[in-house]
């Protein structure tokens, strides 16, 4: 068991490692409408493992277990609505105390290079670690034995992470290389900031096998923090500069995908 939880906390660095290494390959500058369909498509991915690998079974969790203690059922959105909310404000509070990756032009003339990458790859490091939770609550739910977690439904989201995290480590190391940063340390930036997924994925393990009775508020609230990074990051870059409609086109793709895939193998 330990050894199929290892590879499954790996699999999304993975997803980030081969997106960072397309740099080696592509041109210098990531067209404005390729980023924008790569942003859309991990959005719906996101949006789509945060309501059926986190959501819906926090929920089920709450109904099994109120309905065991006599507790009314249909309070069970609580620990969903409760992890969810904190998910979120959780995330923002990181994203005011971390520099954010996005600069405007009057900011970027008061940054150096260096500056500019250190911020940049600290942004999306921070935007990787509710990626690695979700999947090491997932990971921790199906260790306990819990009836609605199974491991192909743990399998499930960390594939989809993986599947989002590829056009991700695109979207980062392509930048660093156009800022003047070799192939070579663009593509290393971009694998450095994906490491932080399995280890965050297994601290959320160690810890959530330990409080397996709050454990459908970690999963809402790896699912709120997924949606914060949606909102906050994916949605703006799919939606910035001259409108095109590949960004939503590629948003409907990725949350399809996810959800067949969640449904058909969890």
């Amino acid at each position: 068991m330990n050894w199929i939880i290892a590879k499954g906390l790996l699999i999304p660095f993975l997803g980030t490692a081969l997106g960072s290494a397309m740099v080696i390959f592509m041109k210098r500058d990531l067209n404005a409408t390729v980023q924008k369909m790569l942003s859309g498509f991990a959005a719906g991915v996101m949006v789509a493992a945060s309501v059926w690998s986190l959501l819906i079974p926090a929920m089920e969790m709450a109904t099994s277990s109120y309905m065991a203690r006599g507790i009314n059922p249909k309070l069970s959105f609580i620990p969903a609505a409760a992890g969810f909310c904190f998910g979120m404000v959780f995330l923002l509070i990181l994203d005011k105390l971390i520099p954010h990756m996005h600069l405007d032009e009057s900011q970027e003339g008061l940054k150096s290079n260096l500056q500019k990458t250190t911020m940049m790859v600290l942004a999306v490091t921070l935007h990787n670690i509710p990626e690695g939770m979700a999947v090491g609550i997932l990971y921790a739910g199906w260790a306990s034995g819990s009836a609605e977690i199974s491991q192909a439904g743990a399998l499930t989201l960390a594939l989809g992470i993986a599947i989002q995290n590829f056009p991700e480590g695109a979207i980062i190391s392509m930048p660093l290389h156009s800022k003047g940063l070799s192939k070579k340390r663009a593509c290393l930036y971009g694998v450095l900031s994906g490491i932080v997924e399995p280890l965050a994925g297994f601290l959320t393990l160690l810890l959530a096998s330990r409080v397996l009775s709050i454990l459908p508020y970690f999963l809402s609230f790896a699912a709120g923090a997924m949606i914060f990074v949606v909102v906050e990051e994916l949605v703006p870059e799919m939606a910035e500069g001259e409108h095109s409609n590949w960004g939503t086109i590629l948003f409907m793709l990725g949350f399809v995908l996810m959800m067949i895939l969640d449904i058909a193998l969890g």
